[in-house]
């Protein structure tokens, strides 16, 4: 399998461009997977689940991110998370955002008001972000997918 390519980083964020044109049909458990009580095992896993058709939409507005730090840890993402960011959506209040403002890349909620954006950490440990017009400030792209590392470490 190919190796993404790291295409600029940041303090809080690595950026990998999507090639779209591998195909990986992984396994797929079709009745899906009991998080209650146990449910029979599957003998067979005869459907197949290619992850670039499933995730993403725009392969070229579509980026890779690698988390770096906590701001967002109460939202689910945390240090080491790798986002699946796509360019061409419009932003809407309340979405998950890579955000460019004065010269660094941060990943929050946005918040939109007829008069201002806030950017809304998921930490209690970080203060909002209201953006002025003072700001060199853009909405670079949306959270679609956020992919986390359930590996053990240590």
């Amino acid at each position: 399998m190919q190796k993404a390519s790291k295409i600029a980083g940041s303090s809080t964020i690595d950026f990998y461009s999507v090639n779209s044109s591998t195909i990986l049909p992984l396994p797929l458990v079709d009745g899906g997977i009991a998080a209650g009580f146990p449910s029979p095992a599957q003998d067979y896993i005869d459907l197949k689940i290619d992850l670039n058709k499933e995730l993403i939409s725009n392969p070229s507005s579509t980026f890779y991110g690698r988390v770096k730090g906590s701001s967002m840890k109460d939202a689910g993402i945390v240090d080491g998370d790798i986002l699946v960011i796509d360019k061409s959506i419009e932003p809407q209040d309340g979405d998950t955002a890579v955000c460019f403002i004065d010269g660094e890349f941060t990943l929050k909620y946005i918040k939109i008001q007829p008069d201002a954006v806030y950017l809304i950490p998921a930490n209690p440990n970080f203060q909002p972000i209201k953006v002025t017009e003072e700001n060199n400030f853009c909405i670079w792209g949306v959270v679609t997918y956020s992919i986390k590392n359930h590996k053990r470490k240590g």
